[in-house]
């Protein structure tokens, strides 16, 4: 009975096969590499199988089959970017939406019988409000309290301090159309962290 003998890449140990048939299922199976070496009975010396002329067929068969392997510890970024940007845009419009709700009119007061009251006079009600105006001049916006101008880095300190030295809770205010929004924010803003209780409104100008 012819015997061949298969030993591992590298390795010194040899495996004895008791004919070609279970050399090539042996491959088939896996159970050795085409790197691996092989001896036949009539061979001269150790090649590998992949290389031997009676399993060449089955190593280059083997090797069709098997392809590239799909890289199993690969990440999949596409649902975590499709998450990143849904929050993205729920955190813009929210952004915007609350920006938007302080520079939103304040409604109007009511009279005693319901019916809509129109803006007081300051002067009938001196001792309750007082006035904030804001227009724009040479492209900047000019904020006054009363008859005092005030820069916008110090409105909310300033507005506290009128209220803290006066008792009156309650601003006139009147805005120039041109004037950002952002501006007309920042006086909704300190009159917010002065504890205001009304703000009445003139129409805009411009």
């Amino acid at each position: 009975m012819s015997v061949w003998r298969v030993r591992f890449e590298g390795s010194p140990t040899v495996v004895e096969v008791p004919s070609a048939n279970r050399v090539a299922e042996g491959l088939r199976d896996g159970d050795w590499e085409p790197t691996d070496e092989v001896r036949g009975p009539g061979d001269a010396g150790w090649t590998p199988i992949a290389d031997h002329p009676q399993f060449a067929d089955v190593a280059a068969e083997l090797e069709v089959q098997g392809g590239e392997h799909p890289d199993e510890t690969r990440l999949d970024m596409n649902p975590l970017i499709d998450v990143a940007l849904v929050l993205l845009i729920f955190f813009i419009l929210t952004t915007t939406y609350a920006s938007l709700r302080r520079v939103i009119e304040v409604p109007a007061a009511q009279d005693r019988e319901g019916k809509t009251a129109s803006v007081p006079n300051p002067a009938e009600i001196e001792n309750r409000t007082f006035h904030v105006t804001c227009w724009m001049e040479d492209g900047k916006p000019v904020i006054k309290i009363e008859d005092r101008i005030v820069d916008r880095k110090d409105l909310e300190k300033e507005v506290k301090e009128f209220v803290r030295t006066t008792g009156r809770r309650e601003m006139l205010l009147e805005v120039d159309g041109r004037v950002p929004w952002g501006v007309e924010a920042s006086i909704h803003d300190a009159a917010k962290a002065a504890d205001l209780h009304q703000i009445w409104r003139k129409p805009k100008k411009g």
